[in-house]
């Protein structure tokens, strides 16, 4: 079964190697057939203390790693550590 991948703000980094991330979804209301924007929070594993509050960050479903922290912040482009792509004319 694939992991999920959610996208989200960082709006809390007090906990040690801890984010909470705020993912916002858009559903249609069943009567009056309106998008209405539904919040849910996600403790999210950082192990470096990377990201701080306001952040827009990926986050991918992971193994439990305690009570409520099932998630782990994806490592993307320039921040994992891939070189960019350079142009030389």
């Amino acid at each position: 079964m694939p992991r999920r991948i959610l996208q989200g703000t960082v709006v809390s980094d007090k906990g040690d190697k801890t984010v909470i991330v705020s993912v916002e979804r858009r559903v249609m209301h069943p009567i009056y057939k309106k998008y209405i924007r539904r919040t849910k929070r996600y403790a999210a594993h950082d192990p470096e203390n990377r990201y701080k509050v306001g952040d827009v960050v990926r986050i991918i479903e992971c193994r439990p790693l305690s009570r409520t922290k099932h998630f782990e912040v994806l490592a993307e482009g320039a921040e994992a550590g891939a070189a960019e792509p350079t142009t030389e004319a």
